[in-house]
């Protein structure tokens, strides 16, 4: 065995895709929020903005239009007067709930441990 093969690293080209352009899609703590608030069904934009808590208009805007963009998010208009718009994940985007209640979890269970850490660290390097 030569040294190359013993000291590989681990492949994240995701098959071509770089692993950073995956997290690129889904690592804006908006993106996670508004795929959370999509999670139950079709909603619309202002039921979208009370669920996702901070957020202005502009960048719950920008953030659809991103998500839809990505084939995340689907647009659905119901021809009334007004218009009415609501907004659901795509079967795609749908893949993407589990994955994220997994870490949602994961933050449940650990971030204590990271705030400790953090803590610890602060207290060693601040002298």
């Amino acid at each position: 065995m030569t040294s190359s093969t013993t000291n590989k690293q681990p492949d994240i080209t995701l098959a071509g895709c770089g692993y950073s352009r995956v997290l690129e899609i889904i690592s804006n703590k908006w993106t996670a929020l508004v795929i959370y608030a999509l999670e139950n069904g079709h909603i619309r934009y202002g039921d979208i903005s009370r669920r996702v808590e901070g957020i202005s208009k502009k960048m719950l805007t920008q953030t659809v239009r991103k998500l839809e963009r990505d084939g995340l998010v689907q647009r659905h208009i119901t021809p009334t007067v007004p218009l009415t718009v609501e907004y659901s994940l795509t079967p795609l985007g749908e893949t993407l709930l589990q994955p994220m209640k997994e870490l949602r979890q994961w933050g449940r269970t650990n971030y204590s441990h990271v705030e400790e850490a953090r803590g610890n660290y602060d207290l060693k390097y601040s002298k």
